[in-house]
């Protein structure tokens, strides 16, 4: 059967692997967006259903170019791929001149088809390389969004909790010292209530499985449900909950070639101080708990 597939399709595959050949590092250049893709009216409908919003707090300048450090990861993050992937969100709006590229892991790339659809909506790679591409542009207003917490933190993502996994991320921080980015604070109120996740403590046996396969794939498994088409006791949908996407204060960044250890752990408890004044000073509005603080791991 293979040996047939093989011998009558090579007029399809043979071609695409010739670009794949060609295109193999895109994702790492800077990707290759398509407004025809990120202006579908599914996108719209997809804002709509949460509903999906984003604030600003302050103006950011075009001509200097950032990280937004985007928090938290949630299950499927809704927040930031609504307000940073699409064209249906207000960030032209809000931030004119401004040019977004949304970081993701890399493995998404590897797959053939899924890597031109996920690349036609700007997401780029998350390594080192697609960063330092996009940050070295000086002038342009670029944004590169990353998701700090990464796949791990969907396993600690559960309804009305606050578990972010920062403490040892330093190395988008070095980033911006060496490319002289500023760094912004993002936070979605909202994110971990789209879906229900079964107990999983640490320790637990689920628990010791999940981060056995997240370590070997790069990706978590978390087990989830959510609501029916008719139902909201059980499915497959996210719960309608409200997102609020708040974009926080830009901390300047100096360029520092070879910043030193020192420098880094610096500007990293700078960050996570803003992103805690960024939480508290919000989450009254958003229905977080007065007594609710972030747990930073």
């Amino acid at each position: 059967m293979t040996v047939m597939i093989v011998h009558n399709c090579w007029y399809l595959y043979l071609p695409y692997l010739t670009w794949l050949y060609f295109d193999w590092w895109t994702p790492e250049t800077g990707g290759r967006k398509s407004n025809l893709i990120r202006n579908w009216t599914f996108w719209r409908h997809l804002k709509d259903y949460f509903p999906i919003h984003l604030i600003k707090t302050h103006d950011l300048d075009p001509s200097h170019n950032y990280i937004f450090a985007s928090h938290p990861h949630g299950i499927v993050t809704a927040g930031s791929m609504g307000n940073f992937c699409v064209n249906r969100s207000d960030f032209q709006k809000l931030f004119p001149g401004l040019n977004l590229y949304f970081h993701s892991n890399s493995c998404l790339f590897l797959f053939p088809l899924l890597r031109e659809y996920v690349l036609s909506l700007g997401l780029v790679s998350v390594s080192k390389k697609s960063l330092s591409y996009l940050l070295s542009e000086e002038g342009r207003g670029n944004v590169s969004v990353v998701i700090i917490g990464g796949a791990k933190e969907s396993l600690d993502a559960h309804p009305g909790t606050f578990m972010l996994y920062l403490r040892q991320r330093k190395g988008f921080v070095k980033l911006a010292l060496t490319h002289g980015a500023y760094l912004v604070p993002v936070f979605s109120f909202g994110e971990n209530d789209l879906y229900k996740q079964i107990h999983n403590p640490k320790g637990s046996w689920l628990r010791n499985v999940q981060d056995r396969l997240q370590r070997s794939m790069t990706f978590a498994l978390p087990v989830i449900y959510g609501r029916g088409i008719f139902q909201q006791s059980f499915g497959i949908l996210p719960h309608r909950k409200p997102i609020h996407t708040v974009v926080g204060r830009p901390i300047p960044v100096q360029q520092t070639l070879h910043p030193t250890q020192e420098q880094i752990d610096e500007l990293h408890q700078t960050y996570m101080e803003e992103l805690r004044k960024l939480f508290e000073e919000h989450k009254g509005k958003y229905g977080v708990a007065e007594h609710e603080t972030l747990t930073l791991q």
